[in-house]
């Protein structure tokens, strides 16, 4: 099986098209078996003075070789998710969490890393080995090495359960997002829809051997109906459809419902919490972050809802007048997006729909990529001969003076079986092998655009250009790493809360004038974005900041709140409505099931780190203020940021990152005058 198994072999770029389900079990046991014993045989030849090469290196090659195997797995099950494949992935679960639990609780492994940090050696070592070695014992104890052996198995039962939960969380919400469409004959219950999001209807339609359209819940389409259908029932429908999704609410009501998947998650994560010694799990998550407490969090949360709420009260009266001059005197949740959206085009004559003319994909990519070889001096041309998951999927490479630097796919547009959402996860990391090979980093980029309607280019809404730039930073941190060992390589090792820094840092272009110009150009004409547009579009930044503020705020709050109080008696839904009696201006009808697709903290690694999209966004608004400075252009400030924050990984502790970029601890202040919430900007 071993010789035919695609898995089993060694590749430069995933062999996608070989992957069978039948492949997936067979390859990860070898893997872990073949680990395992060479694992023993590592700390048999190191004995009492392990060595850099010998215990670092050498465990690095099999975690390489695990992840290779995985890796691709993973991400299939992601963008091309089938009964087969998702069996065949879920059945590995158990196993990878033993595996992870075992090596974070081999005593002898510990040992071997407590004696090299000891070491002579060790005194010679740089940095980022040093931090290596540091994040190593830290993990080892976070493992529950320091454990009673009953202590220790109860970890690993735990464990392995919380990874199969997320699983499941994850299949029933893609399962309920799949489970509901609405077949429309009549287009006239389609009024108020723009032609691009009708085609894309009208081909699911026939996509299902079906005439007329169909509305689905995957996110172009759900977007599309809550800002343009003037059909008010339609837009309710549509809405109590997609915030009951895989709940015990809604026309699916209890099918595929995650209410007690959260329940057993979060009785778990408490349990995983006491076990190593915290009071909570939010206590737990921290400790591993840049934050230093919860008191911290909660008073950082709690200072920014208390400066942004005055303002989302304004953005609500103006809304809801809004819409009462409209024939709409009882605004709810349903309608929040379609009178935004009138108001939006009344105030600044802008459209998301106009906007959507000037960002043809290829333009769009071609200005990103303009962007950041100015910034950072690196070079990116597509490469056209690759092994696939999907005829849509893209592959680019980045040099640096004509060296190569790393690859990465795009895949960027919706379709069936594939998970909602955008992220880009690392394919392979930057390191040095064992053998002293230079292995360069890979990274999947992932999002979920409205696709091409026939005849015309992929035409990206402003908000997806947006979200483009945020994943491409995620990229670039991953890619251009200068670090050359696995654990601090790219996102390798950086604190969760400061992960999202170079992200949310690129999104700065996107309102740029000197950005706009060159990722925008009229898909028929050519022509630029036209400087009255611009302006609009400027002007728009920020409307309707203050809601969108306390929106992120609630999330976050309800977030840290869940875990951080879990076990005081109080239901998930009880602690979500006392965070929406502190900040909400707005609040959805009983029967919204938001947490149940809340796949961030359920499915995802941000249980109790939401927050870090707000804590980053200051580190990343005053990062960007120095380009303000010197302008946002500015090659050499550019280089600067490489070097201080993305070439660095996780080498060092973010904050001193940070300080060595901007010559001083971060202020919130440039993040309220970006988001139009300072009292300057009032005025």
């Amino acid at each position: 099986m071993s010789a035919n198994n695609p898995l089993l072999q060694s590749y430069d770029l995933p062999p996608f098209s070989a992957i069978r389900a039948e492949h997936v079990q067979p390859a990860i046991e070898q893997i872990l078996a073949d680990n395992r014993t060479a694992i023993a045989d590592i700390l048999k030849a190191q004995g009492k003075t392990p060595s850099w090469a010998g215990l670092v290196l050498a465990m690095d090659e099999l975690n390489d070789r695990l992840g290779a195997a995985w890796s691709p797995v993973s991400h299939l099950n992601a963008v091309c998710n089938s009964a087969e494949l998702r069996e065949a992935y879920e059945a590995c679960l158990p196993a990878l969490s033993a595996y992870a639990t075992e090596m974070g609780q081999n005593r002898e492994l510990f040992q071997a890393y407590e004696a090299l940090s000891a070491s002579p050696e060790a005194a010679g070592f740089d940095v980022a080995q040093k931090t290596i070695l540091e994040h190593a014992l830290r993990d080892f104890r976070l493992s529950g090495i320091d454990l009673p052996a009953d202590k220790q198995q109860r970890y690993g039962e735990v464990q392995s359960k919380l990874s199969e939960l997320g699983s499941r969380f994850s299949n029933q919400l893609l399962d309920a997002t799949q489970a509901w469409t609405k077949h429309v004959s009549d287009e006239a219950a389609l009024a108020g829809l723009t032609d691009s999001a009708k085609a894309q209807m009208a081909a699911a339609a026939q996509a299902k051997g079906l005439d007329g359209w169909l509305i689905s819940l995957e996110f172009p389409s759900y977007y599309a109906v809550m800002t343009y259908a003037q059909d008010r029932a339609l837009r309710e429908e549509i809405y109590a459809a997609y915030c009951t999704r895989a709940s015990d609410q809604g026309p699916n009501a209890g099918q595929f419902d995650n209410g007690p998947v959260m329940g057993e998650i979060l009785d778990l994560r408490q349990e995983l919490a006491g076990l190593l010694g915290y009071a909570n799990f939010a206590e737990l998550s921290l400790a591993t972050k840049m934050a230093e407490s919860s008191d911290q969090v909660l008073s950082f949360l709690r200072d920014l809802a208390k400066r942004s709420k005055p303002f989302a009260v304004q953005d609500l009266a103006q809304l809801k007048a809004y819409a009462a001059e409209q024939g709409c005197p009882d605004l709810q949740s349903w309608d929040s997006g379609f009178y935004g959206e009138k108001l939006r085009e009344q105030r600044y004559s802008v459209s998301q729909e106009t906007l959507r003319a000037y960002f043809p994909i290829d333009n769009v990519l071609t200005g990103l990529f303009t962007i950041v070889q100015r910034l950072y001096g690196i070079e990116i041309a597509e490469l056209k001969s690759f092994d696939s998951w999907h005829p849509d999927v893209r592959l680019f490479e980045i040099k640096e003076n004509g060296q190569h630097v790393g690859r990465f796919f795009f895949d960027l547009y919706a379709r069936a079986n594939k998970r909602g959402g955008a992220w880009m996860d690392g394919a392979r990391d930057r390191r040095l092998t064992v053998d002293g090979q230079l292995q360069s980093p890979v990274a999947n980029l992932v999002c979920n655009f409205t696709p091409a309607a026939p005849g015309k280019p992929a035409l990206l809404t402003h908000d997806e250009v947006t979200t483009l730039f945020h994943e491409f930073g995620h990229g670039l941190h991953h890619l251009l790493t200068r670090i050359e060992h696995a654990g601090v390589s790219g996102i390798n090792g950086v604190a969760w809360d400061a992960v999202e820094l170079p992200s949310q840092f690129m999104e700065n272009w996107c309102w740029e004038p000197e950005g706009l110009a060159l990722i925008s150009a009229h898909y028929e004409t050519g022509a630029p974005l036209p400087q009255d547009l611009l302006e609009k579009m400027l002007a728009a930044k920020n409307f309707q900041s203050g809601l969108m503020m306390v929106r992120q705020l609630e999330f976050s709050l309800f977030d840290f709140e869940l875990h951080a109080s879990h076990g005081d008696g109080r239901s998930v839904l009880q602690v979500l409505e006392g965070i929406r009696d502190e900040v909400s201006v707005m609040r959805p009808p009983a029967y919204n099931r938001f947490p149940n697709s809340f796949a961030h903290i359920f499915a995802g690694g941000y249980a109790a780190g939401y927050y870090s999209y707000k804590w980053a966004e200051v580190l990343s608004a005053d990062a960007f203020s120095r380009f303000e400075e010197e302008g946002v252009l500015n090659a050499q400030t550019g280089r600067a940021f490489r070097e201080a924050i993305l070439a660095r990984g996780g080498s060092q502790e973010p904050m001193l990152l940070f300080v060595d970029f901007r010559g001083r601890e971060p202020s919130i202040d440039a993040l309220l005058r970006h988001s139009g919430l300072s009292e300057e900007v009032a005025a």
